[in-house]
């Protein structure tokens, strides 16, 4: 046996030092600068578009009512004694379709939201989101606001290109705009649209052997959105946004439980992600505004959040009343971490917090 090795075996690991040791906030700061002058340019590019900056409630009835979207709970005491749950909101969308139905036209938060079961490199627990909605207007304007964003956010950090684990995107050239039906044709050999019939209804078998074909495993107990969402995160995310930005829209309508359905195609939703280096920064949608119809959606994915891990979140009624008197609308929501860390070269999510999630 190496004698070194055995050595190196028994000496104690030595702790990573704490966010706040001196050398390990020097190496963090350069990062922290330039998120706060990204911040403030943010800031002004809505200002001078007329957008209000608003600020939502972080305290929620319901956190989201998305299957796979985890909230932190914790719990109302009222003078008299009386409890209720309340939960860290993980976005302020229901806010702010509320301030819409009130009257507000154009919106944006840069809101602190909380997401459990989320911790890594991309992942915390604690990050900022930014949102914006227009009223009156085509979902399609998100996309050039996207795009604008991105260019804006590099050119205040003084970077020529966006990073990413040795991927590179030019944040200033036009993004490609493809769908996820045509994604998945080009990167797994995949029809989808052949498995979503016009009511929005799936078919299981059919997608489960294209997956297979390509090489994706499936479960015996996955349901179409299992196969739908390995699909894209094996075959098709990897290649996004590589070189220059990606958006890719279109969405199948099971797929987007906020959105309103295409027009052209009722398969498919107004629903689009960009992407960049392979990383996913934003999802934007135009909004669905029928009351009865979100209902549905809603319990749809409560019923599979129940399946999956036992548990489910209330609707927010207040929310289904709001959305019978909010205006045609589009919203996006954007990582902005995220967006900080591709425009300044960082790694991790951690280096552009301030103050880091323990």
């Amino acid at each position: 046996m190496d004698e070194t090795a055995s050595l190196g075996q028994d000496r104690p690991m030595t702790a990573p030092s704490p966010w706040w040791s001196p050398d390990r906030h020097e190496d963090r700061r350069p990062f922290l600068i330039a998120r706060n002058r990204i911040t403030a340019a943010v800031r002004a590019w809505f200002g001078q578009r007329d957008f209000t900056e608003v600020e939502a409630a972080a305290l929620a009835v319901s956190p989201g009512n998305e299957a796979h979207l985890h909230a932190f709970a914790t719990e109302a005491i009222t003078t008299a004694g009386e409890r209720a749950t309340l939960y860290l909101h993980t976005s302020p969308e229901f806010a702010a379709k509320k301030l819409l139905a009130a009257g507000e036209s154009r919106i944006f938060d840069l809101a602190r939201v909380w997401r459990n079961r989320e911790r890594g490199p991309l992942h915390s627990p604690e990050f900022t989101m930014l949102e914006w909605y227009r009223t009156g207007e085509p979902y399609e304007q998100l996309m050039d606001d996207c795009a604008a964003l991105l260019a804006l956010a590099a050119e205040t950090a003084g970077a020529k290109t966006l990073t990413f684990r040795g991927r590179e995107a030019d944040p200033f050239a036009e993004p490609e705009r493809v769908t996820v039906a045509q994604a998945l044709e080009r990167f797994a050999g995949v029809d989808l649209l052949a498995t979503v019939q016009a009511d929005g209804t799936t078919d299981l078998g059919g997608l489960a052997a294209q997956a297979r074909a390509a090489g994706v495993r499936v479960a015996e107990d996955d349901s179409w959105a299992d196969v739908f969402s390995r699909l894209l995160v094996e075959k098709v995310e990897p290649n996004l946004g590589i070189g220059r930005a990606t958006i890719l829209c279109e969405y199948p309508i099971s797929e987007a439980a906020l959105a309103r359905p295409k027009p052209e195609d009722p398969r498919v939703a107004e629903r689009f992600e960009l992407y960049a280096c392979g990383v996913e920064l934003a999802n934007a949608f135009g909004e669905l505004t029928v009351p009865a119809e979100q209902r549905r959606r809603f319990e749809i994915e409560m019923a599979e959040k129940a399946r999956v891990y036992g548990e489910r979140y209330p609707i927010d009624e207040d929310l289904l009343a709001a959305l019978a008197a909010m205006p045609a609308a589009c919203g996006s929501a954007l990582g902005f971490d995220r967006l900080v860390m591709l425009a300044t070269g960082a790694s991790r999510i951690d280096q552009v917090q301030w103050t880091p999630v323990p």
